[in-house]
């Protein structure tokens, strides 16, 4: 039976580790040719070599969304590699430990830079290519925290919450979602956006702090217990897949209802 991304190229940026990482084993495991795009090396050659392991295709490039130059290499290199793009997944992205309202102009601007502006590089720099293909699919990342404020329950935790700048730049990365969708129809391109709650991967709980992180969910979601990565990986597999064709300029929560209860 045929994969549901079958010979499709597929970019995924922070595709070295977490939400990335599992995105990537989806779509190579439904055909698709994965491009791994992330700043680590190391990491990103990991992923490369465990996907081509599985029987997959993948090819890591090194990227940071955050230097223009850096992406337009990127991007010509994946196309190089294989000969197009049909998919684009913006998934790389960070928060910053300062808070509210002390954050720094220069955290501010860090973080501004490598998720919103790094989202808007990467659909600039793929765009003439999905057009070349005759269309296809952007999903961009976003978090629920582009509509929910955690400050009260997260805090009242965890001792700290995402900084103004994150909550911020997800709710411009889905500002930008709808306005790129608007360009994209003409030319047969779908631009969708996700809104991960509370998702276990080791940014997200600090590496080994689940016992707190499960308070946090406990509390907000209507679902018990977490999302995992593989549920992430699944939606986004459906949003870049033919099966979604008729979806485009969308914000799709994907955090066990905490957008419900909160």
């Amino acid at each position: 039976m045929a994969g549901r991304l079958d010979g499709k190229i597929a970019i995924i940026t922070g595709g070295n580790s977490g939400i990335g990482e599992g995105t990537a084993h989806r779509f190579a495991g439904e055909g698709a040719k994965v491009v791994l795009m992330a700043r680590r090396e190391k990491q990103g050659a990991d992923v490369q070599n465990a996907i081509r392991a599985e029987g997959g295709d993948a090819t890591y490039i090194r990227c940071d969304v955050a230097d223009s130059a850096s992406v337009v290499e990127a991007v010509v290199a994946a196309v190089d590699t294989y000969g197009g793009v049909d998919i684009l997944f913006n998934n790389a992205g960070f928060g910053a430990g300062e808070q509210f309202p002390e954050e720094s102009d220069e955290s501010w601007d860090r973080v501004i830079n490598a998720n919103l502006s790094g989202t808007h590089r990467m659909t600039k720099a793929v765009w003439p290519h999905l057009i070349k293909s005759g269309g296809g699919a952007i999903v961009n990342m976003s978090s629920i925290a582009a509509v929910i404020g955690f400050n009260k329950y997260m805090y009242d935790i965890v001792g700290r919450t995402p900084s103004a700048s994150y909550y911020a730049a997800k709710a411009g990365i889905e500002a930008l979602t709808r306005h790129s969708a608007s360009h994209g129809g003409q030319h047969k391109i779908r631009v969708n956006c996700i809104r991960p709650g509370q998702v276990l991967t080791p940014g997200a709980t600090g590496g080994g702090t689940e016992h707190v992180f499960k308070k946090v969910f406990d509390r907000t979601q209507i679902i018990d217990g977490p999302g995992y990565v593989i549920d992430v990986a699944n939606l986004v597999l459906f949003l870049c897949s033919d099966e979604s064709r008729f979806i485009t300029g969308e914000m799709i929560n994907i955090d066990g209802g905490t957008a419900r209860k909160l």
